[in-house]
């Protein structure tokens, strides 16, 4: 007898569920079953594209019994409702990321997954590209021996049709802030995840290009708890983008990751490599929000439902996607009292 495969929806069609249905599509574990969308336009559209039930409410998919699991796509700041009413009915649930706009809201689905026995988990796909895992794997065995400076840049540009064009973009309901919780987090993200718990934070925002609510330039000085020191930095104004950047710098090595490509790997053990990585799956995002390919969310997607087969807690579980909201929140607060801030992850 054929193992039963997990049954998926997914709330809200917005520019990234693509990115979901094509991976859900090529995992064998699992059967897209039904897609939430308010626009009648974009119903029509899963039905005659993907050959799925689409549905105006997403209360209406929560009963559908052959769910299991439920993908998040909705605007950051409307994660949380969706999360608590398939939790409440028993559904793993799956949040594009940010976790939410705030550890408030976050906390709020982290208890309400406790409660109900499903899993939590939020999409940070960078950390399942094959590259980063090469530079995962080094810090945590050693190779770079002590670790003494973690940083990440992500110095990208956004012009403000970017904004206008979907009314939640850069406000604070919607989006809780913007160049650092929406397009800096998985940098962020990726930083905290290779050097460890912060201890404080010194931050500073600012809004200068853009007619948003939220920043589109910020700074942070980072202490961690290891001793190490860091820095972000992080923008949607500059007239020329950069990839994402993160340089993690040890006593016996540096590796630098600049858009999912090892550009730089130079230790004792291994002397200087010129020539590190491969061609990434990694795009950067740096002008264009959607250049990155589907392959990442595939292999997350993957492992989460591998691990909900199995029994056990998925990747980027709600209280792991917690700790980088927890660090922008403090960098958020630091900006706007003007003092350090002790960051409680």
């Amino acid at each position: 007898m054929k193992a039963k495969k997990i049954g998926v929806g997914i709330i809200g069609f917005g520019s990234i569920t693509p990115f979901h249905v094509h991976s859900l599509l090529e995992i064998d574990d699992c059967q897209l079953i039904a897609i939430q969308s308010s626009n009648k336009e974009k119903r029509q559209m899963i039905r005659d594209k993907y050959d799925v039930i689409a549905l105006e409410n997403h209360s209406e998919l929560l009963k559908l019994d052959e769910i299991d699991l439920i993908i998040i796509c909705t605007p950051s700041g409307f994660h949380l409702e969706p999360a608590l009413a398939a939790l409440q009915a028993g559904k793993h649930v799956v949040v594009e990321k940010p976790l939410e706009i705030n550890t408030t809201r976050c906390n709020q689905m982290i208890s309400a997954s406790k409660k109900s026995g499903v899993s939590l988990s939020c999409i940070f796909q960078n950390r399942f590209s094959e590259n980063f895992l090469k530079v995962k794997n080094a810090v945590d065995s050693g190779k770079l021996g002590k670790l003494l400076l973690g940083n990440a840049y992500i110095k990208w540009k956004r012009d403000q049709e970017y904004y206008d064009m979907s009314p939640w973009r850069g406000t604070l309901k919607g989006d809780g802030g913007a160049a650092l919780i929406n397009q800096g987090i998985h940098t962020i993200d990726l930083l905290i995840y290779l050097m460890g718990q912060i201890n404080t934070i010194s931050g500073s925002i600012r809004t200068l290009t853009h007619d948003i609510e939220g920043e589109d330039v910020a700074t942070a000085n980072l202490e961690f708890q290891n001793g190490a020191l860091g820095t972000i930095e992080a923008s949607t104004s500059l007239y020329h983008a950069f990839p994402e950047k993160i340089e993690i710098h040890g006593e016996d090595g540096s590796i630098i990751l600049e858009g999912g490509e090892i550009t730089h790997w130079n230790t004792k053990e291994d002397g200087n490599l010129e020539l590190v990585s491969k061609k990434s799956d990694l795009a950067s995002g740096a002008n264009d929000p959607l250049a990155i390919d589907y392959n990442l969310h595939k292999n997350q997607l993957y492992a989460i439902i591998k691990a909900i087969k199995q029994g056990e807690k998925p990747p980027v579980h709600g209280q792991e996607a917690l700790r980088s909201i927890q660090l922008i929140e403090a960098i958020y607060e630091s900006s706007d009292t003007g003092k350090k801030v002790r960051v409680i992850i």
